[in-house]
């Protein structure tokens, strides 16, 4: 068709509402573009820019800062942390949303279920980092999960009844609650008061009666073990008086020669006796054992367990989001293809890796790749959880980031270089996640 002045003029207003159209919609992205620029292009690029220069910016390094943060000690602790949580957190959270998003479709009251394990979501990794900061105290009065560990310790293994207990001084016993207290040489035939403090008044048992000694008697050796102090002052050391406790449950051992002939704990008011001895010379003692500390539970903040507590710690905040997003691709699954498995005789364990999981496989490809990019930026889960004497233990690439940039440090120059590293490790996990997303979406 000839290209007539008509055709022109009939195609101009075409091209004028087309070009109006792309304005119009240009002048809308224009402000979430400069935005964009303004909070990622711009702090990605001076990063760049900035981890090329010194601590102070003046000076350029070139690939210094890069070459100085594979040698420093501590940023290779916080990479091999990092692997640690790539590795172990991403894989655990897919698996175990894999799990509770099978077992919630055959619960009745699975809709509950789903909603107590996503309400951790709700809560900041601020919260939850105090919250599992005041878990972890190995302090069985504040750390919960301790003091469970304490409780059923002390059922199977009965603790030691007076952990700050000592001897009074020179009053006849020689020793050290670490090693045991004894007695000088005794004969049967008369009774002896073993005097002890450091004991506080709470901590001695409610059974604990006045403390007395038994009536001497002809071949045996008799005596008390007491708390040495009078409330509200008064009284006499190495003697018992009225007012004080006998301490009971203690155990006292009777030697001759260095060997133990018997074994005994004392009574409510603190009295013991060993019967029928012969005329030689015996040695009373108070084994450690009596002394003891008591369990205090697991140190999960110590060097060795600081990472994995708060990694238990991620998984409680994001395993409802694994659930609720492998749940959502199980509803979509053909309920046929199950059935039919089922009719021909297939287990429900076959069934399940066999048919469940290949058509899963996408939703937790996204989920999985999703806790990736999570977990490479965690920051504040490590920084309020880790104690300051193993925050570098538990150092993760984005905390280590921060603590030389702000923290102490003060070298923006290695900070941008470990930023620019941290951005080099989560950009491939995001373009393919993206990726899926479109795969998904078409």
């Amino acid at each position: 068709m000839a290209d007539t002045p008509k055709a022109r003029a009939a195609a101009n207003p075409r091209r004028r509402a087309l070009r109006r159209r792309r304005l119009l919609g240009a002048l809308f992205v224009l402000p979430a573009l400069l935005l964009l620029g303004a909070l990622v292009v711009y702090p990605v690029v001076y990063s760049v820019g900035r981890s090329l220069f010194d601590a102070s910016g003046d000076r350029f390094v070139g690939a210094g800062n890069y070459l100085e943060m594979f040698q420093d000690p501590a940023t290779q602790k916080a990479l091999r942390n990092s692997v640690i949580w790539v590795v172990v957190a991403p894989v655990v959270l897919t698996g175990l949303g894999l799990v509770l998003a099978v077992l919630t479709e055959k619960v009745r009251w699975a809709t509950a279920f789903k909603l107590v394990l996503f309400l951790p979501m709700a809560v900041s990794f601020l919260a939850a980092g105090i919250i599992f900061r005041l878990a972890y105290d190995q302090n069985p009065d504040r750390g919960v999960l301790n003091a469970a560990i304490v409780g059923v310790h002390d059922t199977i293994v009965e603790p030691s009844p007076y952990p700050t207990a000592r001897a009074r001084e020179g009053k006849g016993l020689d020793g050290s609650p670490g090693e045991g207290y004894t007695t000088a040489e005794v004969r049967p035939g008369g009774d002896i008061a073993l005097p002890f403090v450091g004991v506080a008044p709470e901590a001695v048992p409610p059974r604990a009666a006045p403390a007395r000694t038994p009536e001497p008697a002809a071949g045996s050796l008799s005596g008390a073990v007491y708390l040495d102090f009078t409330p509200g002052a008064g009284g006499r050391q190495g003697q018992i008086d009225t007012k004080e406790k006998g301490l009971p449950g203690v155990t006292v051992e009777v030697l001759r020669g260095g060997s133990v002939v018997g074994s005994t704990q004392t009574g409510d008011d603190g009295s013991f006796r060993f019967a029928d001895l012969g005329d030689d010379a015996y040695t009373l003692r108070i084994p450690a054992s009596n002394f003891a500390a008591g369990y205090t539970g697991v140190d999960w903040l110590g060097p060795s367990l600081v990472t994995a507590a708060i990694i238990g710690a991620y998984l409680w905040v994001w395993t409802g989001f694994s659930m609720v997003l492998i749940g959502a691709g199980l509803a979509a699954i053909p309920r046929d293809a199950l059935e039919a498995a089922r009719v021909d005789g297939a287990t429900e364990g076959q069934i399940f890796r066999k048919i469940t999981v290949p058509l899963l496989a996408p939703v937790l490809t996204v989920v999985f790749v999703t806790l990736v990019i999570n977990v490479m930026k965690v920051f504040d889960l490590v920084y309020i959880i880790a104690p300051g004497p193993v925050q570098e233990d538990a150092n993760v690439l984005a905390t280590r980031m921060w603590l030389v940039s702000f923290g102490g440090g003060n070298d923006q120059g290695l900070g941008s270089a470990l930023s620019v590293l941290l951005l080099a490790l989560v950009v491939p996990a995001m373009v393919f996640n993206i990726r899926r997303f479109r795969k998904g979406g078409s």
